[in-house]
């Protein structure tokens, strides 16, 4: 009977400890709007996105106007981990604010879904949130090199993320993180402080691509088709 009670004992520990470890391991202010540490602004490049997309998705953002990097979104951070869906339901997100953003986020289900996913949790309203995506873009000079590339370029990892240090006065190669697929670059990811200074990311947004060498396929020739754009929500 004492070795059950003993080993119920050490089990109920074991779960206890387990339990404060992953806690732990989340910051306390968990999908709190309005308290994070820091935000990251997400680049894609997409002619990698529009070498894979379908569907309606090709079509918003793989149509007339040939793009490069475009904004993914600018996403709140903890130094360890990141709040999303801060408010559920979203406050909904008006269609004129939408549409001033198609030029630097060219498909309208990704601007209603980052801001459902990601902008809630800025503790901004949305049209003051959107103005902050701007103003982070605007901060960031994209490489000449790959500003309008006309054929494929091989690449490194090191050699992108050296690249946009070189070109922004204040970005630290710890500012920067690179996210690819096997073969091709999907985004670089940008560390900026509340205020929109450069900074490091912390070790959890420093995930390296694993691939010693990327593709980045062209900017694509401009087409005479027309993106016909829906303002439909994304549903996943």
């Amino acid at each position: 009977m004492a070795l059950f009670v003993w080993t119920r004992t050490l089990f109920s520990v074991a779960v206890l400890g387990l339990i404060i470890g992953v806690a732990d391991a989340q910051d306390h202010r968990q999908n709190a709007p309005g308290q994070f540490d820091y935000y990251v602004l997400s680049l894609s490049w997409s002619p990698s996105f529009c070498e894979t997309a379908t569907s309606n998705a090709r079509r918003q953002q793989c149509g007339a106007r040939p793009f490069s990097f475009v904004v993914h979104g600018l996403w709140p951070q903890y130094e360890r981990g990141f709040p999303e869906s801060c408010l559920v339901p979203p406050p909904r997100l008006e269609r004129n604010i939408m549409r001033s953003m198609l030029d630097l986020m060219p498909a309208p289900r990704l601007i209603y879904h980052e801001w459902d996913q990601h902008g809630t949790c800025s503790g901004l309203p949305p049209r003051e949130y959107f103005d902050v995506v701007r103003r982070a873009r605007e901060k960031v000079e994209i490489p000449e090199q790959y500003s309008n590339p006309t054929a494929p370029l091989s690449v490194t990892p090191s050699q992108i993320i050296n690249a946009f240090a070189s070109a922004n006065d204040g970005l630290s190669p710890k500012g920067i993180s690179v996210d690819c697929d096997r073969a091709r670059l999907r985004e670089v990811r940008i560390c900026f402080t509340r205020d929109l200074k450069f900074r490091d990311c912390s070790p959890g947004a420093q995930r390296a691509c694993r691939s010693d060498r990327l593709i980045m396929p062209p900017v694509r020739a401009r087409s005479r088709v027309t993106c016909r754009c829906s303002g439909s929500r994304l549903s996943s």
